[in-house]
């Protein structure tokens, strides 16, 4: 049931062969960036609120080399599913735009923001084993692995890891017309291993939170094998609601109110989506400090009671939640060891995430397989 994901060398060892088969050369460069999972703050990161992502030992790995014959056409081959069944995107520096393969768009987009500009295509190899559509940033993975890519060729790196990670959401904001936070971003460029990172979406500061102390506890990814389905227009619905929200209290974001502001929505006459939108935000910000605050104290056991909290407050009032997830975590909930369980990503679809004690992995995992993958396969 469980999933044994390979190394980094592994990866790195199939992109180096494949490149040397597809191009008759060594590649040159060699790059890798992780996905995340996101242990809580849902939906907070562009309401300028809390986010507490770590990064994932699932990387992408990019390797290549720029061309030597002056030419500004760029091949690349990919053998990821993570990226597309389509594995070759060709396309010249020159006359950049979003296209076919998708996939590629997300590394036109940072070809098209990167600061200095490419004098030579290139040839490049892509392979990933973060998986897409499970919510655990398979997209950022790229874009973070691209620009370091492109760092590499170009022989200029950007002066602030932030830099990099507003570069890359604005990619994906203009090439994959996706209106993306920059929570994902962030972790892929920032990660540490043993931490989680605290980033406040507002200032853009960070704090790594230790999680060596974990001792007999782990956190657990579950996929539901359920692609994460919000929609580009789910996605704005729930975004411009909020930020109807934070308009009508006078306020520049979510992340300024206090619960006593439902009150005050109430006395405006906005509707009870509205406010369930808004609560969610609020509560969740509140939650993600406290959930920080909890690892740095070692307390798991209340760490794991935020996380119940956020996922019922996803399913109840951000309504992001499936009947794939909440069967996931009302499993996972139910067996004795674990702490706390909740959906992670956008919603509808995609990963659980759980914490619990490392004696009570193999009774989920056996009651996901006995009661889950029987109803859902």
């Amino acid at each position: 049931m469980a999933t044994v994901y390979p190394e980094v060398g592994e990866i790195k060892k199939k992109a180096l062969e494949t490149f040397a088969k597809e191009f008759g050369g060594d590649a040159g460069v060699c790059v890798c960036a992780p996905g995340r999972v996101n242990l809580i703050g849902e939906h907070t990161d562009y309401n300028e609120g809390f986010v507490l992502p770590m990064a994932l030992p699932m990387v992408t790995v990019i390797v290549g080399s720029p061309r030597s014959d002056g030419a500004t056409a760029c091949k690349i081959v990919s053998l990821s599913q993570a990226v597309s069944a389509q594995s070759v995107a060709e396309f010249d520096l020159a006359s950049l735009k979003p296209g076919e393969p998708k996939w590629a768009n997300y590394v036109k987009g940072c070809i098209a923001n990167f600061p200095h500009p490419l004098k030579n295509g290139f040839n490049a190899v892509i392979v990933s084993s973060v998986p897409v559509g499970a919510g655990l940033s398979s997209s950022a993975a790229l874009e973070v692995a691209t620009m370091t890519f492109l760092e590499r060729v170009s022989g200029h790196t950007l002066e602030k890891p932030q830099d990099k990670a507003l570069q890359c959401q604005k990619a994906e904001h203009e090439y994959a017309n996706v209106p993306c936070g920059i929570m994902d971003q962030f972790i892929s460029v920032m990660g540490r291993e043993g931490h989680a990172l605290l980033l406040d979406c507002r200032d853009l500061s960070t704090k790594h939170i230790p999680m060596q102390q974990l001792g007999d506890s782990v956190f657990l990814i579950t996929n539901s094998n359920a692609p994460h389905k919000l929609s580009s227009s789910a996605f704005r619905e729930r975004r411009d609601c909020c930020h109807a929200a934070a308009k009508l209290l006078g306020k520049k974001s979510l992340r300024e109110a206090q619960l006593a502001d439902l009150e005050v929505l109430r006395a405006k006459q906005a509707d009870e989506v509205t406010i369930k939108r808004a609560r969610h935000v609020i509560t969740e910000c509140q939650r993600t400090l406290d959930a920080a605050a909890s690892l740095e104290a070692n307390d798991f056991a209340r760490f794991g009671r935020l996380m119940n909290e956020s996922h019922d407050s996803l399913r109840d009032d951000y309504e992001v939640s499936s009947v794939e997830l909440d069967t996931l975590v009302g499993l996972a909930r139910g067996v004795d060891g674990v702490l706390g369980s909740r959906l992670t990503g956008a919603g509808f679809g995609g990963c659980t995430v759980t914490l619990l004690r490392k004696d009570a992995v193999d009774a989920v995992i056996k009651v996901i397989k006995e009661k889950y993958v029987s109803t859902f396969a």
